[in-house]
Parts: structure tokens; sequence; C-alpha cells
């Protein structure tokens, strides 16, 4: 079983960047599919990126396309999600998760939160001016 501490959340402004942290602790962390997940207060939780076991199969919301990227480093426990132009639509709680099934790896749509557990405590981003 992995236990999960995200990090790196703030208040920045519009156009600015952060970088999430997910250090895990327990075994096997370099077997699971890791993903980040989003929720804003009265609204879904909702899938922001997802990363396969290796690393080599990653999955992105639409509107996050070309300002985020998530990373691991399976020597550190440790998967990474730098956001850049960050947008005040991007405000919310941001949670890290585990996928035992590694599933995104053979089926990309399965970046849903449904398919994850392991839920982290949350780091909250806040874009404003």
């Amino acid at each position: 079983q992995l236990q999960f501490v995200e990090s790196g959340g703030g208040l920045v402004q519009p156009g600015g960047s952060l970088r999430l942290s997910c250090a895990a602790s327990g075994r096997a962390f370099a077997y699971y599919a890791i993903g980040w997940f989003r929720q804003a207060p009265g609204k879904e939780r909702e899938a922001v990126s997802c990363i396969s076991s290796s690393g080599g199969t990653t999955t992105y919301t639409d509107s996050v396309k070309g300002r985020f990227t998530i990373s691991r480093d399976n020597a550190k426990n440790t998967v990474y999600l730098q956001m850049n132009s960050l947008k005040p639509e991007d405000t919310a709680e941001y949670y890290c998760a585990a996928d035992a099934w590694d599933t995104i790896t053979t089926d990309q749509t399965m970046c849903v939160p449904n398919a994850y557990d392991f839920w982290g405590q949350g780091t909250q981003v806040t874009v404003s001016s």
C-alpha cells in the first residue's frame, strides 16, 4: 500500500508557474501508474494528468495540454507536475493517487478518478492577481 504527500502548491499570478511534487512511501511505487487530479469548490474531481509506471505513457486533459508536464523519478518515489502559464481556472485542490493495474499503459482513457486509489491529502493551487 502506498501513502502520498503532495507539496508545491501556493498562490501564483496568472501566467506564473508552479511545480507540484507527489512523494510516496511504501513498496513497489515503480509498478504503479500515478495520476494528478484536481477539485475546485462546488465541482467534481477531475483528472489532470496521468503517467504510466515506466513513464512511457502520459495523458493530459485538454485544458492543460501544452502547459502542464507530468514526470516521475522512480528512484525517489516521486511524481512531479510542472504547471506553466497558469490560469485562474486552474485554481483547485490538487491530489495524486495510484493505479496498481497501470491501466493507462494499455488504455489511455483510464486516467479517471475511479481507477485510482491511495489518495493524498492534496495541495492547494490558487491562481489570482
